[in-house]
């Protein structure tokens, strides 16, 4: 004779739709890390094509704002937009990972509020044009002057404090050490970017507009080999379970 069911079982909880087991970024999440991907590489190509245009400014001495001064500055304008979005589409698609994977968003909310600055400074870059190389300062230079020390200062500040938190997410911590590594290299950038015109005029001169281009690629690296590394991992999470079903079948 079949034994009665106990009155206390009860049947696993279903997960609600797009949920994950904490070892991989919800399905959608993906997708917006592999545009943010594709946003990464227009905004390259398109801060390449910029400075192959007149009126020739040095990548060297000259900062990349000055590309949107000019015949062709749309293009740079337009570049500043599409850093802004990506990066907000990004922080987007990491809230959604660090949701669906049941950790606590406490630790990343001020990483994730400082590289929102990034993203949205981006934006006021685009709508203030900074002036035109030894010209007087204007009121929308200065704009311009304010929202990129505060953007830059985010950008540092946000991969470096949001790659803290990752030892708390199953699925990021064994990213941790490379990104908080990256997020250093960008602490550090910054501050040669924003104070070697006092300590060290003559080499910010010099080589100031290829230091901050450097900083620039050190953040926008951070954002792209997450987003890359969560989509990798993802993929790989899928498979082991996968091949897991299939062995129990």
């Amino acid at each position: 004779m079949a034994t009665p069911p106990s009155p206390t079982a009860t049947a696993p909880a279903a997960r609600p739709p797009g949920a994950t087991n904490g070892t991989r970024a919800p399905p959608v999440a993906r997708r917006a890390f592999a545009a943010v991907l594709t946003l990464v590489a227009v905004y390259a190509a398109l801060d390449i094509v910029a400075q192959m245009l007149p009126p020739h400014y040095s990548a060297i001495t000259q900062p990349e704002s000055d590309l949107a001064v000019g015949p062709y500055g749309g293009i740079m304008t337009l570049n500043f937009v599409v850093r802004g979005a990506l990066s907000l589409l990004f922080l987007w698609a990491f809230g959604r990972t660090v949701a669906s994977a049941g950790g606590s968003w406490r630790q990343y909310r001020g990483g994730t509020v400082s590289l929102a600055v990034w993203a949205v400074g981006a934006f006021v870059l685009a709508a203030f044009p900074t002036d035109v190389p030894s010209t007087p300062i204007s009121g929308h230079g200065a704009v311009h002057l304010v929202a990129a020390i505060v953007a830059f200062l985010g950008g540092a500040i946000g991969v470096y404090w949001l790659s803290r938190g990752f030892a708390q997410t199953p699925i990021l911590r064994p990213a941790q050490g490379w990104a908080t590594a990256l997020g250093v290299l960008s602490l550090v950038l910054v501050v040669l970017e924003l104070t070697g015109g006092l300590f060290l005029p003559r080499i910010s001169d010099r080589v100031g507009g290829l230091l901050e281009r450097i900083f620039l690629a050190s953040v926008l690296l951070w954002i792209a080999l997450v987003a890359l590394y969560l989509v990798r991992a993802s993929g790989a999470s899928e498979d082991s379970s996968a091949a897991d079903r299939t062995s129990r079948a």
